[in-house]
């Protein structure tokens, strides 16, 4: 039986599912796109290949290796997009929770459910249909659940909200003992400049007391200066718009001082190490054209 553990981003990881791009089948039509980044790269014919992008979670996959962490990879469908794992599940305390995703992306659950029958049904939670809530938009720190919602009239138009302010409700009533604090994000289906798809687009934290954050992913400046207020300015990294699109928030740690990130990063990278942080670099800036980078690729089981 996996012993799930998660209590924040950044201890010790020892159990993980990484997506996959095997299979990943053809490239999508204008009309199929579910983010805008996807869009502008389908429209310009630069969307990535297969092969680059098994090649650049294959490079991932054995940084974790190295690291000693448990490797779960989903089981492959035929032409269908199984990279993001974080969309489909995520962890808190020792619960898994499902997301209600797009409906035509259910069957990359059942890809993993090898991994599920591994874990104590009491511990598997799907919830109600009305809440929409997926693991790219939930944060843990300390006694924090930070969770990216959108409170726009317009929600139900924007592919690009994943999770409502019933998502928020449902983990306030989930985890009582934590401070679950939702955080309005910038939406938009056109420009990817200015969409912050989840959370973890827009902010980060890194190593104990750090974290990473873009202040144009907020449309309320309350919910940055909250995150400014916790964290103190001296401990944020602040990205810019094109970093932003290029995902600069969305690196992984495998432990308080170990940090997976894109090796085209230059400016995060060079301030990790300042930091103290041994920075493992990886290809990553095909799959970054889909509007996902690191942390929405990996699922953490176990952390210590």
């Amino acid at each position: 039986m996996l012993k799930l553990n998660i209590k924040n981003e950044t201890s010790r990881l020892r159990a993980v599912v990484l997506g996959t791009a095997v299979n990943n089948g053809p490239t999508p039509n204008a009309e199929e796109a579910y983010d805008p980044k996807s869009l502008e790269h389908i429209l310009a014919g630069t969307y990535p290949k297969e092969e680059d992008m098994v090649a650049e979670m294959e490079a991932v996959a054995q940084v974790l290796k190295k690291h000693d962490v448990e490797v779960f990879r989903p089981q492959m469908i035929e032409d269908c997009n199984q990279i993001f794992t974080r969309d489909i599940a995520f962890v808190i305390d020792d619960v898994l929770i499902k997301a209600n995703i797009l409906p035509d992306r259910e069957k990359e659950v059942e890809a993993i459910s090898y991994v599920l029958e591994q874990i104590n049904p009491t511990k598997v939670i799907t919830p109600p249909k009305a809440v929409h809530v997926e693991g790219g938009d939930v944060m843990l720190w300390k006694d924090h659940i930070f969770v990216g919602t959108y409170l726009g009239n317009d929600y139900r138009q924007q592919i690009t909200a994943r999770t409502n302010p019933e998502g928020v409700a449902y983990l306030k009533d989930l985890f009582p003992h934590k401070t679950v604090v939702g955080f309005d994000l910038v939406k938009s289906k056109t420009e990817p400049r200015d969409n912050a798809l989840h959370l973890d687009c827009c902010f980060q934290p890194v190593g104990k007391d750090k974290a990473i954050i873009y202040k144009g992913g907020f449309r309320n400046e309350r919910d940055y200066d909250y995150l400014v207020d916790l964290f103190g300015p001296e401990n944020l990294f602040h990205i810019t718009r094109d970093e932003m699109y290029d995902m600069n928030s969305n690196v992984f740690s495998i432990a308080e001082d170990v940090v997976v990130s894109e090796k085209n990063f230059t400016r995060l990278n060079t301030w990790l190490r300042q930091q103290g942080f041994t920075v493992e670099e990886v290809p990553y800036a095909e799959i970054a054209k889909q509007e996902g980078l690191l942390r929405c690729s990996t699922m953490p089981l176990i952390r210590d």
